[in-house]
């Protein structure tokens, strides 16, 4: 007997046109028992008997290969097929999901900071841009209130420690007053100016 899910899944694919042996395999299913699934009009109520999976002997294998990364199914699909495994991609999919499923979730603390408490300060890379007729690396300098997530951006060419220190007094012009500590995310300037005091 087949599960109820599998019996709507069947019923649901043959409705579409897919045939009967390409269903078998992709629900990894004899194609009598997908047969005899269209046939019946009333869904299954028992549970389906312990005939197997085709991917049971590869079960152990991909729960230690989540276990230890995390991979997709169509990474788990060409392992277990280089490993003799024939059917399809849509059982490994269904089997991966459930492993995954039944895993906790990493908990997360969120870092909350009152007004004015801190800032978070870095440079990103904006490509080029053309200035005084030479091609120049184009810079944006960003400083974010870690308690109202309010963004300051400048644009620069430069991120030695003069513009960097212009940057941030522009800053807290715009926000209106300053943070008791900001943070910099290991930023050159900062890091060498660090080293040299």
């Amino acid at each position: 007997m087949i599960t109820l899910e599998d019996w709507v899944m069947i019923r649901h694919m043959h409705k579409q046109g897919v045939p009967k042996a390409r269903i078998a395999r992709e629900l990894g299913l004899d194609p009598k028992t997908v047969s005899k699934a269209i046939d019946e009009e009333e869904p299954p109520t028992g549970k389906r008997h312990s005939s197997g999976s085709i991917l049971d002997p590869y079960k152990d294998y991909i729960r230690q290969r989540l276990d230890k990364y995390d991979l997709t199914a169509t990474r788990l699909l060409r392992e277990v097929q280089d490993r003799g495994y024939t059917g399809s991609y849509t059982v490994v999919k269904r089997f991966a999901r459930e492993v995954k499923g039944a895993r906790p979730k990493p908990a997360f603390v969120r870092y909350e900071t009152d007004p004015g408490e801190q800032a978070q300060v870095d440079w990103s890379r904006f490509g080029w841009s053309e200035f005084g007729g030479k091609r120049m690396k184009l810079w944006c300098f960003s400083m974010v209130l870690g308690y109202s997530r309010t963004l300051y951006i400048e644009f620069t060419h430069s991120q030695n420690l003069v513009v960097l220190g212009q940057a941030h007094m522009n800053a807290f012009r715009y926000f209106g007053g300053v943070t008791d500590t900001i943070l910099y995310d290991n930023m050159t300037t900062v890091a060498l100016s660090e080293r040299i005091r």
